[in-house]
């Protein structure tokens, strides 16, 4: 398996094809798979991640088949009864969900991952399971978890502010527990599109989710998931680095992107390119971008955006002012510390960065300079360290096998648009 990229001085031009959504790839088959039916979901992201997941309800019980970038998905008759064990791999979505799933069921459930997801937070999802009525047990609040339901419902207050990800698992869990749930979350939400993200991939599966009050109160009726046909759209967590890319290297980059009524936080990555100069144009599916020959900088709050930033934080290469992102001290508690990491080695390539709890002050380079960068084996930092290192040349990033998570095609679609780029 390929370790590292070498990447010099680059310049891009072509089209890409930006690849499907992984939330909603997560969501829309872990929902199918509660149905007691067959489902058909198109444009699907086949990646490390979303496999886990695919596995994950195979071993629920779900019946999966492929057909190109297709799934049909036969849902669960029944949950059999009895011990099992599964493994989400490198996804936090999956362990999270699939937490919640397994305490609908009679049983000890164990859930596990590997190196880097037995590092983060579950322990707020598995107080609110044993609030409801499950029996949980984990490593220090972190996988491996075992789960024993079966949960009841009811009343169940959980924190917002370290992931909403704990409150979409009991969501979709909720309207198959026999009382149904009411669910508060008791501090300030982070990630709220994700939530949202949620609710509507819920909502095309026939369940409807009352909101009380938005982001802090949610009622859910004991009810039924409807079989239904899905088309997952591209993911602009995806299409912002595509973005960067294009905004640092692009001569003439065009990313098509497949759009649909199911929104993302990340489209906000548009306004912010605005905000720092750049001209962004959606035609016909196709973004282009205009790039000054330097941003304007700014300051940006990222609480609900986390996954851009990484994309926004290597502008600060090009920038002829300060580049701060805040608001995003969950950016933390990803794969890695994408805050800390990013700290680390942008300074390796000349940037100025003041580290703060909850996000990065960064300052243009005098002179950039080619470095050994360290993705810390995170799929959206090797990206990320990639697009920066086409921009100053000279660089190694580690870990080119981590894109499997999220964007397998990326080596090879950046090769093919002009990046000098080599695995090695």
């Amino acid at each position: 398996m390929y370790m590292n990229c070498r990447v010099g001085q680059s310049k891009l031009s072509g089209t890409i094809l930006c690849p499907p959504n992984k939330s909603y790839t997560h969501r829309a088959i872990f929902l199918a798979s509660l149905v007691n039916g067959k489902s058909l979901i198109k444009n699907v992201l086949l990646s490390r991640d979303t496999n886990a997941t695919i596995e994950i309800c195979q071993r629920f019980g779900a019946e999966v088949q492929q057909a190109a970038n297709n799934i049909k998905v036969k849902g669960i008759d029944k949950f059999e009864d009895g011990d099992l064990e599964v493994d989400a791999s490198n996804s936090g979505t999956t362990i999270r969900i699939a937490a919640a799933i397994a305490a609908l069921r009679n049983g000890k459930t164990v859930l596990t991952g590997d190196e880097s997801l037995k590092k983060r937070p579950m322990k707020p999802l598995l107080d609110a399971l044993e609030a409801l009525g499950a029996k949980c047990s984990s490593n220090d609040g972190r996988p491996p978890l075992t789960v024993t339901g079966k949960m009841r419902g009811g009343d169940v207050t959980i924190p917002g502010n370290v992931s909403s990800q704990f409150v979409s698992a009991l969501l979709i869990a909720a309207p198959l527990t026999e009382k149904g749930m009411t669910l508060n979350i008791s501090s300030d939400l982070v990630s709220k599109p994700y939530l949202d993200a949620t609710i509507s991939t819920m909502k095309k599966f026939g369940v409807d989710v009352q909101v009380l009050t938005q982001y802090k109160k949610y009622k859910i009726e004991p009810q039924q998931y409807m079989h239904a046909t899905l088309t997952v759209p591209s993911d602009f967590s995806s299409v912002a680095l595509l973005l960067s890319a294009a905004t640092l290297v692009g001569r003439n980059l065009t990313v098509k992107v497949s759009l649909s009524d199911l929104t993302q936080g990340d489209e906000a990555i548009i306004d912010i390119l605005g905000k720092l100069g750049v001209d962004v144009s959606l035609n016909n599916n196709a973004i282009k971008v205009k790039a000054p020959d330097r941003l304007l900088g700014g300051k940006f709050d990222l609480s609900n955006t986390p996954d851009l930033l990484p994309p926004l934080a290597i502008l600060a290469l090009k920038s002829a002012f300060p580049i701060e992102l805040y608001n995003v001290r969950h950016a933390r508690f990803k794969e890695t510390d994408r805050i800390a990491i990013l700290a680390r080695e942008l300074q390796k390539m000349g940037v100025g960065v003041k580290e703060k709890e909850d996000g990065l002050i960064l300052s243009p380079p005098k002179e950039p300079k080619g470095a050994a960068l360290n993705s810390e084996g995170d799929h959206r930092l090797f990206m990320a360290f990639c697009i920066a290192a086409m921009y100053v040349g000279d660089c190694t990033v580690s870990d080119a096998g981590s894109v499997d998570v999220s964007y397998p095609g990326f080596v090879s679609d950046m090769d093919r648009v002009g990046a000098i780029i080599k695995l090695e």
